[in-house]
């Protein structure tokens, strides 16, 4: 893998620019050690941790018919969550950063070399151009999981408790890819030199997205999680596909009006969602009536803790729209304002070199 030249000059051998510029070869060389680690005896067992999924369960054939009997989809082999998925999120942390690195290099840069954004718009851009890829690939990847565990279907699925706390294959590789893609983000905004009054703003996104699908996967509430993700990304997919559009020509900003109707109705259906969910979870829980009265606080505790956490980031996303939707009226009263004022100070001062006291003079 050659490095990437990226100006007429090359920066000194191991210099903050030479390694920002380079990075996704370094990574793709770290992720290499584990790859090669599998040819080795000595080192697979210690490789297979960070590259396959780990804490499986085989469940007795007594127990599978059990399972197969309450979602005949379900296999016979499933996971759940333990420390050594923090090694495989680590790996496909430098996966993400990889391909990252490729779709930007290959799709990206091609587009702005050829459409010639100014400066100020090419940071927007990579952005917006990164975020629908992933957005796109996760809605259709959760849409088929959904579809194939009967969630659709069935939407009692939501709220129901899962046999034996477990997740099948599929639904911990999403997770486990969704996480490192969040991880991944973090080093990014270095990579990609954001401007320090956009950090915050943009490691605050990243952390609420962690943080809420790290708390899906915990709670094993994967299937509420993934569907509320998948109306969450959908949403987000529009707007940066909008935002992509206007990029390329500024008509398209009546777009940004009909993304922002499509944005309020998708916070209201997730809302619904997360209030009938735990609704249905909170009835269901006081109904059971566990024999541990401390069991019972704590899932009503996390419960409402769930609920909360989902009205608050809805009310957040919501007021970053409406700052948004403010600052692009602003930008676009500006240029108005500006030629009136010219004007009248033209006129101003051709009435007093040409007038004195509302009676022409010559000089």
């Amino acid at each position: 893998m050659t490095f990437r030249k990226k100006g007429s000059k090359n920066p000194p051998l191991l210099s903050l620019e030479f390694i920002l510029q380079n990075h996704a070869d370094f990574v793709a060389c770290v992720g290499m050690f584990f790859v090669l680690g599998l040819m080795f005896e000595g080192t697979a067992e210690v490789s297979i941790v960070f590259i396959t999924l780990q804490h499986g369960v085989t469940f007795p054939a007594a127990e599978a018919e059990e399972a197969e009997a309450e979602r005949a989809t379900a296999p016979k082999f499933l996971y759940h969550y333990g420390a050594k998925d923090l090694a495989t999120v680590f790996f496909y942390t430098l996966v993400a950063i990889i391909i990252h690195a490729t779709i930007q290099e290959y799709v990206l840069d091609r587009i702005n070399r050829r459409m010639q954004f100014p400066k100020q718009r090419q940071g927007k851009f990579y952005e917006s151009g990164q975020f629908s890829v992933f957005f796109l690939v996760s809605c259709i990847w959760g849409t088929f999981i959904l579809v194939s565990e009967n969630c659709l279907s069935d939407l009692t699925a939501l709220w129901k408790a899962h046999t034996h706390n477990m997740m099948t294959f599929q639904m911990k590789f999403f997770y486990i890819s969704q996480l490192a893609y969040w991880f991944h983000a973090f080093p990014e905004l270095l990579f990609q030199r954001s401007r320090p009054q956009e950090l915050s703003q943009q490691a605050v996104y990243v952390g609420l997205h962690l943080f809420h699908i790290a708390g899906a996967y915990l709670l094993y509430l994967n299937h509420l999680g993934l569907l509320l993700l998948m109306m969450h990304y959908f949403v987000e997919f529009l707007s940066h596909s909008c935002d992509l559009f206007y990029f390329s020509d500024e008509k398209f900003q009546k777009e940004f009006s009909l993304w922002a109707i499509v944005f309020i109705l998708g916070r209201l259906v997730t809302l619904i969602v997360s209030l009938i969910t735990a609704g249905f979870q909170l009835a269901g829980g006081q109904n059971g009536g566990s024999d541990d009265p401390a069991e019972d606080v704590n899932v009503l505790a996390a419960k409402i803790a769930v609920l909360s956490s989902s009205c608050s980031i809805q009310a957040y996303v919501t007021w970053n729209l409406f700052n948004v939707q403010l600052q692009r009226w602003m930008e676009e009263d500006a240029p108005l304002q500006a030629p009136s004022v010219k004007k009248k100070r033209i006129k101003g001062r051709f009435c007093r070199k040409g007038m004195e006291n509302g009676v022409a003079t010559s000089n």
